[in-house]
């Protein structure tokens, strides 16, 4: 059993060392701990310090592609070193390696395939209050559309098992937390959640440049999953309160009109007859979407079944520390 702890980087010379001090090198029920550095498109000397402190393999990203992108970069880098549950932690030590043990626990218990670690959010001195009201109602909303009960969405310490690692793609560019949570739910993955501790807080978060930024960037990370794996339900309730507020004019019109009363009240049948036809539209982009939908399955069900013929190619013993140029 080999786990492999992944940290992608964006020029953290000055905190990358102090994590990597903390992570384990011999776990309990895993028989070969590796480490992992996604280098983002540094500018500094984020990768010559992780091979100075014994980083097994080194991905470095030719510029600078955004957390997201960084993300999935290690998970494949990871998949092709043989890793058999991958751990995701932040460079800037913000949660506790010693949590690593409990955080994998469900996965090798065969009870989880993705594990997020849940920080004690309203214990956190240097989070804002608006900061944890934020962190509450993201968790809610994915909870939502994920249908996975996860106290702290927004944590990017977490454990994935090799089956769901070879089957999550992550699409928008600017975070994976929410998306990954959101498509794990959907393709009916077992998620489970285990309370982690933190460290102090050693810089300002670069994701989080500004609220209003953040719950933005959410909110479109929410909806564009939606519509990706739930398309024809979120173009067919949008079509469906059309079409019935187009009735629903229509009928006003109608009760006016026989009722000696219709003059003056024509808006209502431009109005009535607008909704209609947007409902209409939006039920056959529904169907159209939902067409797109059934594609993109069979993409993934054929990128899975790649995957599963690369690895079953590759014997453990050809695993060496390597570095990665992608």
């Amino acid at each position: 059993m080999k786990l492999i702890i992944q940290i992608p980087c964006h020029n953290e010379e000055e905190t990358l060392a102090m994590t990597l001090a903390d992570l384990p090198r011999s776990l309990p029920g895993i028989t070969v701990v590796e480490w992992l550095v996604v280098d983002d498109g540094s500018t500094d000397g984020t990768a010559e310090v992780a091979r100075a402190h014994g980083v097994d393999h080194v991905v470095r990203l030719p510029r600078h592609q955004g957390l997201a992108r960084a993300f999935m970069a290690g998970l494949e880098a990871s998949l092709k070193a043989g890793a058999d549950i991958i751990v995701n932690t932040d460079a800037d030590n913000q949660y506790c390696a010693e949590d690593i043990p409990k955080l994998i626990q469900p996965i090798l218990d065969g009870k989880a395939e993705l594990v997020i670690g849940a920080r004690p959010i309203k214990d956190i001195e240097h989070f804002s209050f608006v900061k944890k009201q934020l962190e509450k109602l993201g968790s809610w909303a994915v909870r939502l559309a994920s249908k996975a009960n996860i106290p702290d969405a927004p944590s990017g310490f977490r454990a994935i098992s090799r089956s769901a690692a070879m089957r999550l793609n992550v699409f928008h560019e600017y975070t994976y937390t929410l998306e990954m949570i959101i498509q794990a739910g959907q393709k009916g993955m077992a998620i489970t959640s285990v309370p982690i501790r933190v460290n102090e807080d050693l810089r300002p978060s670069r994701l989080v440049k500004s609220v209003p930024s953040y719950v933005l960037h959410s909110v479109l990370t929410i909806i564009r999953i939606a519509i990706t794996y739930r398309p024809f339900r979120f173009f067919a309730v949008q079509g469906a309160v059309s079409l019935m507020l187009g009735f629903l004019l229509g009928l006003r019109f109608l009760c006016y009109y026989f009722t000696g009363g219709g003059r003056g009240h024509v808006q209502s049948v431009i109005l009535s007859a607008l909704f209609i036809s947007v409902g209409f539209f939006l039920l056959i982009a529904g169907v159209l979407a939902d067409l797109i939908a059934v594609n993109r399955k069979m993409l993934e069900e054929l990128k899975w079944r790649m995957w599963n013929l690369e690895i079953s190619k590759k014997s453990e013993s050809e695993k060496e520390p390597s570095d990665f140029s992608l």
